[in-house]
């Protein structure tokens, strides 16, 4: 067994027997209640799911594993150029609860090298699909497509005892990651690169690999693309796509086919295709205003404008945040250090100057602060991966980390299928009016 999967599985076993003693003890234990707005306002902040990867703090914004951003950022062993964690190291720290070593990191990489090789049926598959096909719809396709590949799914058709559960999701886990940095470059260069593929470079690490296969060899674009699939991959159980893998995974579907359905969810303009609005919503509003660096006042003016229209403003606003979230921030700092004159990047930061106090003067949202899509795009666009629409690809990648982290874990600890109760109008009309006449009473 090889050393992250013993690891694991050792975490795993203490953490499950503890789990079944305290709901042995504890099971019917009251720990929340729920209202009739949160059953009807999708099920907000309703404490349903257990999510081990990471915790969204209100105030402090998302932790992995107990650990901020700006401490990954300081303590995960870093790329070549010694300036952006690897995300393996925060995939490792998801599995375990252990921050890695260096030596880890790199057994890890060479693992994830090895599992990297994608079948050719899968290629065959996205070159059957038109060019025009959006790169996410491809990206489930393809997805979707390597279950062929799934361990689970054949060792539970053989019988696999589901003690082994564990076992056969984690070498899925392993072997989907892996090959994900290669299925979306393939997708890119077809889809706006003529089909002129990038061969992979096994002597870089999986994010700087990733960079190279799109086809931007520039080491700052290589950090950055590190700095981006570490803090894009998880965010806690609640949000649409975690929650999607994680009830997809509950029916004992495959790795494969749960995380292409949280991939479906990624897809909602309500989720991670909010990256690409954001873009698209700072081009309008420069040719509305005909100018590519707008003052504040012209961009209050577009905003209000916006907002008078029953338009959202894309990247602003969060379910949990109530301040400005950390994976902003720190592309926000990423900019500074490395490209603080780019004009596009000015705009983003002189729209967060200016969107948040309009907001709060609505009286109306509760965080009225950028969340990370809000910046990513901008950086992107200054080295030349102007290509929006696939933005969220690669935010998919990334989310990769964290949702299947924790569908090894729940397969680890035995998590049921997830089932919760549904209630009708009526039921809840009969709630409301047996409270009126207790009141009344």
């Amino acid at each position: 067994m090889d050393p992250l999967k013993q690891l694991f599985h050792e975490k795993a076993t203490a953490q499950r027997n503890a789990i079944r003693a305290m709901l042995k003890e504890h099971g019917e234990l009251v720990v929340d209640q729920v209202t009739l707005g949160q059953i009807y306002g999708g099920a907000r902040s309703i404490k349903m799911m257990v999510w081990e990867t990471s915790d969204l703090d209100a105030e402090e914004g998302i932790k992995f594993r107990g650990y901020s951003i700006p401490e990954l950022r300081e303590i995960l062993p870093k790329g070549q150029d010694k300036k952006e964690p690897r995300p393996e190291g925060l995939f490792w720290l998801m599995l375990t609860g252990e921050i890695p070593t260096e030596e880890q990191v790199e057994w890890l990489t060479l693992q994830w090298t090895h599992r990297s090789n994608v079948p050719e049926h899968v290629f065959h598959t996205l070159d059957a699909l038109p060019i025009s096909t959006h790169p996410m719809t491809q990206f489930i396709i393809a997805v979707t497509a390597m279950q062929s590949e799934s361990c689970f799914a054949r060792r539970h058709e053989e019988g696999l005892h589901k003690e082994e559960y564990w076992d056969a999701t984690y070498e899925d886990v392993m072997n989907l990651i892996a090959r994900l940095p290669r299925v979306a470059a393939y997708i890119y260069r077809r889809s706006f690169h003529g089909g002129d593929h990038i061969a992979p470079d096994i002597s870089k690490d999986w994010g700087g690999n990733f960079a190279h296969m799109l086809g931007f060899d520039q080491p700052d674009f290589r950090s950055l693309m590190r700095l981006y699939l570490t803090i894009h991959a998880d965010h806690e159980g609640g949000n649409a796509s975690a929650h999607t893998c994680h009830l997809v995974g509950s029916t004992l579907s495959d790795a494969y086919l749960a995380f292409a359905g949280a991939m479906t969810s990624l897809a909602g303009p309500l989720h991670g295709l909010a990256n690409q609005e954001v873009v698209g919503w700072i081009y309008k509003m420069l040719d509305a205003l005909g100018t590519k660096t707008p003052t504040k006042d012209q961009i209050a003016a577009y905003v209000k404008a916006t907002i008078d229209a029953g338009q959202v403003i894309p990247g602003y606003g969060h379910a949990v945040l109530r301040k400005p979230d950390p994976r902003f921030m720190a592309q926000k700092s990423f900019a500074e250090r490395y490209i603080k004159h780019d004009d596009m990047v000015q705009v983003v930061w002189d729209v967060f100057e200016t969107v948040p106090p309009i907001l709060e003067s609505l009286g109306k949202v509760k965080n009225p602060w950028p969340n990370v899509d809000a910046h990513s795009g901008a950086l992107l666009i200054h080295y030349g991966l102007t290509e929006f629409n696939f933005y969220t690809v690669l935010f998919g990648v990334s989310r990769a980390l964290g949702v299947l982290a924790q569908l090894a874990w729940s397969r680890a600890l035995g998590f049921p299928l997830e089932r919760p109760k549904s209630v009708t109008t009526q039921w809840a009309e009969k709630q409301v009016a047996k409270h009126l006449q207790a009141n009344h009473a």
